[in-house]
């Protein structure tokens, strides 16, 4: 269940103690988070996959205070010049080289030769940490009552402690935005770290991201009476929909007049939406959908992403007049429709990318979205490039999320690091060694590597 943050805090420090026993403690790992960094990494002679900057060979990374500090070869030797401070003077550039190579000197050596660096991957549109079971209710936070609930806050019912954090981890997916289910408006997301004490060390600062599930209608009767009940049915929901912006739209005016005689949480929850503030995540896969979602963004200006976007390749033009992005979610789907190829779905990451429509990859699962990076390494097999493949999960989702400091192994991002010996789009030769959160490193121990263990001892 979610709450808003105003319901939250009604509730006692009782009340919550109960509700970690009987729910969280239920449903806990045993793995330690990782204890903040005591003093600077370098990783040496590895194969660094910058994302920015291409694949650099023979090249270290050096991390401080949870960030990478700078990116070259032979960092720990006086000679060293970060080559991205282009447009330094050459005094300030000996001093930062300096600076580096003393920081350098004092670290602690990791040796990465013949090994790859990759930055920390990012899963979208999932439901960590909501779900436990997906067939047990009591174990299922991601859904709520309702078709406008735009007030409620996915982060309130997150787990950190989730069995299936540590399961999803292993493959390098470092931070996930958790996203609520349901009809209509169902909320606001968040971003989350993989490996934290609570909710609070857990919690990535962006702006607010509210989500609204277009109405459609799943499955088309072939009766002719009970189509038209379905469609009626859908003109409804539509018409809800945009009825329940018309009403936050009035209620945004009348807040700034200053004439709201009551408080409406739903509407007030909204108000960084009005404001410019925060984005719409607007799930919908048909080209009508993206359509009717295009022109509600135009009506009040949204920024808004579509989630889903199995049809956005056909609307380049229309999403790029309101700046919209797309997170696509069906790269190991089949085709929606009879008359499609087979591989459609496989393709739409290189159309939309051919169609320079900005985009990310997600995966729409709990336990599921581990194979993220297998997804990824699909769609090089259908028209991306690795690097491009490789962006669409990591700086491609923290742009879209509106974060500019992670997603990348250069100086000044965040230090969410993957050690590997292989490729981490293939899941027969990724052998991942470590993970990193902000310079942490990560217990990679899992329940599943418990179980293995166990019955390889039968």
């Amino acid at each position: 269940m979610m709450f808003t943050q105003s319901t939250k805090h009604a509730y006692s420090l009782l009340s919550v103690v109960s509700a970690c026993i009987l729910s969280s403690a239920v449903y806990a790992h045993d793995m330690l988070p990782a204890p903040k960094e005591s003093g600077a990494m370098l990783f040496t002679n590895a194969t660094v996959h910058s994302v920015i900057h291409g694949s650099l060979e023979h090249t270290d990374v050096l991390v401080a205070d949870g960030k990478i500090v700078a990116v070259g070869q032979k960092l720990a030797t006086p000679a060293a010049i970060e080559t991205t401070n282009t447009t330094e003077t050459a005094t300030e550039a000996g001093k930062a080289s300096s600076a580096t190579a003393a920081l350098a000197a004092n670290a602690v050596v990791i040796d990465a030769t013949n090994k790859h660096i990759y930055p920390g991957l990012i899963a979208l549109d999932t439901t960590m940490g909501l779900i436990e079971i997906e067939m047990m209710r009591p174990s299922n936070d991601a859904y709520e009552v309702g078709f406008i609930n735009p007030q409620l806050e996915a982060i309130t019912a997150f787990n950190p402690d989730s069995e299936i954090i540590p399961t999803v981890r292993v493959n390098g997916i470092t931070h996930a935005q958790i996203v609520p289910q349901g009809d209509g408006l169902a909320g606001q997301s968040a971003l989350v770290s993989m490996d934290s004490w609570t909710i609070e060390d857990a919690l990535v600062n962006t702006n607010k991201q509210f989500h609204l599930y277009w109405p459609h209608i799943r499955w088309l009767s072939s009766d002719a009476d009970k189509r038209q009940e379905q469609l009626d049915d859908l003109s409804k929901r539509v018409d809800k929909v945009h009825s329940a912006f018309s009403d936050a739209h009035r209620y945004q005016l009348a807040l700034k007049a200053g004439k709201i005689v009551k408080t409406d949480l739903r509407w007030q929850a909204l108000t960084p939406l009005f404001e410019g503030n925060a984005q719409l995540f607007v799930h919908a896969q048909s080209q009508k959908q993206i359509e009717e979602a295009i022109a509600l963004s135009k009506i009040y200006g949204f920024k808004i992403v579509i989630v889903g976007g199995y049809d956005a390749w056909r609307l380049a033009d229309a999403l790029s007049e309101v700046n919209a992005s797309v997170i696509y979610t069906q790269t190991l789907s089949l085709p929606k429709r009879k008359d499609e190829p087979i591989d459609l779905a496989f393709k739409i990451p290189a159309l939309l990318k051919q169609a320079n429509i900005p985009f990310a990859l997600g995966f729409s699962s709990d336990w599921n979205s581990r194979n993220l990076p297998f997804a990824a390494g699909q769609t090089v097999a259908y028209g991306l490039t690795k690097s491009e493949a490789l962006q669409s999960i990591t700086l491609d989702a923290a742009k879209i999320l509106g974060i500019d400091d992670m997603g990348a192994i250069a100086p000044g991002f965040k230090a969410n690091i993957i050690l590997a010996t292989g490729d981490i789009l293939d899941p027969m030769q990724a052998a991942i060694e470590s993970v990193y959160i902000d310079g942490r490193k990560i217990d990679l121990n899992n329940r599943h590597q418990q179980l293995y263990q166990k019955y390889l001892k039968r």
